[in-house]
């Protein structure tokens, strides 16, 4: 498995995502025994649910998102002594919220701050699918790239430098093919390690804003801190704001933002949480 460039880890267990329930609960996400919260993301026909299966094994069940006619899959498996519980997220082809499957996808990657967001990219079509990746990771930092259907691009005469990949993009990726669950291992490995802070990503962003940009975007973010204490990526919603993102703008003006990001809990639809009993993968 290739690594990225890294940095000394500062992990702290006390302030890693997990342990902020408040947004997981109200976005239906239990994490009553569980470790880890990581969210599945990817372009819909990757193997995204093979590799959901792969992971989970029957330890799975499914509902809605709370107040939404989108559903969610959820399952479980334990991998270095940590439980984990996995997210599998609408397919989409980018977070840009134009659909309610874009919306419930971004929304849990910016306000649930899972601990790892695993992104599946079909390796036939590697520069369509890192339009997402790309997306994912102006986001959140911890991210791991599932780099699936290699056994496609072998039989297509395709090759693919994951370590080249890995550096350009900053975060872990992973070479899976999982019909045939290669890679799997590896997969465990490298989310475990981002989980626990022995991997600390520096993922690929924007950087070479121009002046007016930068200076625009610093200004909205600081009125954006002030009128939502605690708003996670704050610059991330600034540039929505910018780009004319109607669904952020709405979420502004009717102070959804306020409502996604308190940490009281709420009440939330009945679930049928997963058993004790997880997958160990170690």
């Amino acid at each position: 498995m290739s690594a990225p460039s890294l940095i000394p880890p500062a992990h702290n267990c006390e302030t890693c995502p997990a342990h902020n329930v408040g947004n997981l609960i109200k976005l239906g996400i239990n994490m009553d025994n569980w470790d880890y919260v990581v969210a599945l993301a990817g372009n819909p026909n990757t193997g995204k649910s093979t590799i959901f299966n792969a992971l989970t094994g029957l330890r799975q069940h499914t509902g809605n998102w709370p107040g939404k006619t989108v559903s969610r899959a959820e399952g479980g498996f334990s991998y270095g002594g940590h439980r984990f519980k996995l997210v599998d997220l609408p397919g989409t082809y980018s977070l840009l919220s134009t659909s309610l499957d874009e919306e419930v996808a971004r929304n849990f990657i910016l306000f649930g701050q899972p601990d790892v967001t695993i992104i599946v990219a079909d390796a036939t079509r590697l520069e369509r699918n890192l339009n997402l990746v790309l997306q994912v990771l102006e986001i959140t930092g911890r991210a791991v790239v599932a780099l699936n259907l290699m056994d496609e691009a072998r039989r297509h005469g395709l090759t693919v430098d994951e370590r080249s990949l890995a550096r350009d993009l900053g975060v872990p990726v992973v070479p899976t093919s999982a019909r045939s669950r290669q890679g799997i291992p590896d997969l465990l490995q490298a989310v475990s390690e981002v989980a626990t802070g022995k991997i600390v990503c520096q993922p690929h962003r924007l950087k070479s804003e121009p002046p007016a940009l930068k200076k625009a975007v610093a200004e909205l973010v600081a009125h954006l801190e002030t009128m939502f204490p605690g708003l996670p990526n704050a610059r991330w919603v600034a540039l929505r704001l910018l780009d004319g993102d109607p669904r952020i703008v709405e979420a502004v003006e009717r102070g959804e933002l306020g409502e996604l990001i308190r940490t009281e809990a709420s009440p939330v639809e009945s679930n049928l949480y997963l058993p004790l009993e997880v997958a160990n993968h170690a």
